[in-house]
């Protein structure tokens, strides 16, 4: 197929190298020349604009920092929505606020687009193997269709509902892997702290109730899991920033809806405190730090 691929930054540059071994045809945009140029250096077409990206092409992805950045893609007067031709189906990989989505979908929508959001897990490793997960909202049809393509970046691909729903997923998913992130930094810290030996402790918690997904597979406390962030500096992985801004964005939905998020905020204001002092690019397991003193 002929794929536009827009926004070629961590997650979207391997992201575009797997559509190309899967024999699809891309042209390419980002702001940054440097990110196009590694793509078309390996045989992609590029295009000077995201709305000249969008032309004469059957599909369009776009991965992109931010809401404003979506929004701004796709319904500004030279955005994809202006450029691309009806039949085209639009795959949204950003992770936004599900109003956004939503926003953007309905105005796809009423010029005939097929549009889903289809926000990843998994990372850059993830985006590198191409087994990302990814949460899909919008029509079951659409997500059909858009499924092959998506199964060329991924492994697990899963559809949430109508439209907005795959930022649903993304967005309250990491918000119980911050909180459980944070619960297992203090819980392992303290046992540090009491005089247990750290890898005695994960090995207890990781075989009784206070297992999870961050103590037995991402532990945060230093030489406890060899090959988690902990263990290199915590380098790679996800980055703090990262979930910050989900937890930014779940407590922006919450507020929306008038639903409480006690636990949800409280994270946001530690992750916010720890990139504050200088840890923002460090993996999220690095939240330990405001427990844990090198």
């Amino acid at each position: 197929m002929k794929i536009a691929f827009i926004g070629l930054g961590h997650m979207g540059n391997p992201m575009a190298r797997n559509l190309l071994k899967h024999g699809h045809a891309l042209k390419v945009f980002d702001v940054m020349p440097g990110l196009v140029k590694t793509l078309t250096n390996l045989g992609c077409d590029h295009a000077t604009s995201a709305a000249k990206c969008a032309e004469d092409v059957d599909v369009v992805i776009t991965m992109l920092p931010s809401s404003p950045h979506v929004r701004s893609v796709y319904l500004n007067a030279t955005g994809i929505l202006s450029a691309a031709t009806p039949d085209t189906l639009l795959i949204d990989c950003s992770t936004i606020d599900p109003h956004t989505a939503r926003d953007v979908a309905f105005d796809a929508r009423a010029k005939s687009f097929s549009m889903i959001d289809a926000p990843v897990s998994g990372g850059t490793g993830g985006a590198e193997a191409g087994t990302l997960t990814f949460m899909v909202g919008g029509d079951s049809q659409d997500f059909e269709k858009a499924k092959p393509i998506l199964a060329c970046m991924g492994k697990n691909i899963v559809h949430c509902g109508g439209a907005g729903n795959g930022q649903v997923a993304k967005i309250c998913n990491n918000m119980m892997l911050a909180i459980e992130m944070i619960a297992t930094a203090e819980g392992m810290s303290l046992a540090a702290k009491l005089g247990m030996d750290p890898k005695v402790f994960a090995g207890i918690a990781n075989t009784s109730s206070g297992r999870c997904w961050s103590s037995d597979t991402y532990n945060p406390y230093p030489g406890v899991i060899d090959n988690a962030p902990a263990s290199r500096g915590y380098t790679g992985g996800f980055g703090s920033d990262l979930m910050l801004k989900d937890l930014t964005l779940v407590t922006e939905a919450a507020k929306a809806a008038k639903h409480p998020v006690m636990l949800g905020a409280a994270a946001q204001q530690l992750y916010q405190m720890h990139s504050g002092n200088g840890h923002g690019a460090l993996d999220f397991s690095s939240i330990i730090k405001l427990y844990k003193k090198d």
